[in-house]
């Protein structure tokens, strides 16, 4: 699937879904799942499939990237899938501390 930042997707197989923050600029084709499934522009609707992958459930809220890939995803509904990109789990991304004020 072609990604472009504001493009919102669904799992096929739980509540899941995100906004596309940052898309990989090299990569046309990119292998987002949820559950073990590729995910589908929000809206498109189908049946539910059954989860098949392993992994933590998805966050609301939470910002979930591959820095390497350049992948960045934000939960807005979470569910019970791990995000993925292909077989590779997306990691959490940390907050960044706030500069102190004196």
């Amino acid at each position: 699937m072609e990604l472009k930042p504001g493009l919102r997707l669904e799992s096929a197989t739980c509540d899941t879904q995100v906004v596309v923050v940052k898309a990989p600029k090299d990569v046309a084709d990119v292998d987002v799942r949820c559950g073990g499934e590729p995910m589908r522009e929000l809206g498109t609707g189908g049946d539910r499939l059954p989860i098949t992958g392993e992994g933590d459930a998805t966050l609301l809220g939470k910002r979930y990237e591959d820095a390497e890939l350049g992948l960045e995803l934000l939960c807005t509904q979470g569910g019970d899938g791990a995000l993925t990109v292909g077989d590779q789990p997306l990691l959490v991304k940390g907050a960044k501390p706030l500069p102190s004020s004196d």
